[in-house]
């Protein structure tokens, strides 16, 4: 039965889309388009799609589209979806042989999920690492929404993640955000969704720790308030305050151990105090005294340079 919408977002991927789409090769019964949204690419991006798709025996369709921006490619595509079931994965990432079929199956067997989760492999810098199982989610809506976005449940990865058509109705990525633009999209699902969970790992999550870094470091001030905004929007399903507010502490934390390990002090210290203010659990508390004390450190050792170099 083809009951599957695949979504890819795809800009300047001709490296890695052939791969992509050869992992999925193996759920070709289940799956009833591909639909590869290719965002405003300079290469050749959609040609080499066509040509492997085609080999493959993959229904493949390409959304032309000039978002430069993942999350707008994606909602582009899931307007478009026309089956029960929406997977979405990166151009750069791999499915895993049988997690579709498995996560259907999943969905069979528990007939009211409406989001299933699958366990994912992380391979950082294209070395093998941990497997993410998902755990720690419970019945009620709200509860689940709320712990994802307080971290106190495992992130899931785009590609780790069956979700029903149905489920995600109007619901879209928030577009021209730096970061965590698919917290934001997950945590909205979760407000409403009846979750089923695998420990079976069905794609592999390719990571760059460098590229991850690069998005906190460059205007961090702008893109962290823009991001916060479109935060502060989930009130409207329902999810508290507080843990908008956690979630707030964990991400400025995360752009304040950049800037400290990159040299900037100043802006380290900035989002330092946002992070030690924000509500937080005992291990980030942890954190957050550690770089303050670390901080304080590197401030002290350095000031004696700068007024040398001052007087001379």
């Amino acid at each position: 039965m083809k009951a599957v919408s695949v979504v890819i977002p795809a800009h300047n991927a001709s490296a890695t889309i052939g791969t992509t789409l050869a992992s999925l090769r193996g759920e070709a019964e289940v799956i009833g388009e591909v639909l590869l949204v290719d965002d405003a690419s300079t290469d050749d991006t959609a040609a080499l799609a066509r040509q492997a798709a085609a080999q493959l025996s993959l229904p493949l369709r390409v959304l032309p589209a000039d978002c430069r921006d993942a999350g707008g490619a994606r909602n582009g595509a899931l307007a478009q979806a026309l089956h029960p079931w929406v997977y979405l994965i990166d151009a750069d990432d791999l499915h895993l042989q049988g997690g579709l079929r498995a996560l259907l199956r999943q969905a069979q067997s528990q007939p009211k999920a409406d989001m299933i989760v699958g366990a994912y492999r992380r391979r950082v810098n294209g070395q093998d690492r941990q497997i993410k199982v998902p755990n720690g989610y419970q019945d009620a809506c709200l509860a689940n929404a709320s712990a994802y976005v307080k971290g106190d449940i495992r992130s899931v990865a785009v590609g780790s993640v069956l979700a029903s058509r149905r489920l995600i109705g109007e619901t879209r990525f928030p577009v021209s955000l730096a970061y965590d633009e698919d917290t934001l999209f997950w945590a909205r699902l979760m407000s409403k969704a009846s979750l089923a969970m695998i420990p079976q790992p069905v794609m592999v999550y390719e990571v760059s720790p460098a590229r991850s870094d690069d998005r906190f470091a460059i205007n961090p001030v702008r893109r962290f308030l823009e991001w916060r905004h479109e935060l502060r929007k989930l009130t409207d399903c329902s999810i508290p305050v507080s843990a908008l507010k956690t979630r707030e502490g964990l991400v400025a934390l995360k752009i304040a151990r950049v800037h400290y390990a990159r040299g900037d002090l100043d802006t380290a210290a900035r989002f330092l105090a946002v992070a030690s203010a924000a509500p937080k659990r005992r291990s980030e508390a942890w954190r957050c005294l550690r770089y303050r004390l670390k901080l304080a450190v590197r401030c002290r050792l350095s000031a004696p340079r700068i007024e040398l170099q001052s007087a001379l």
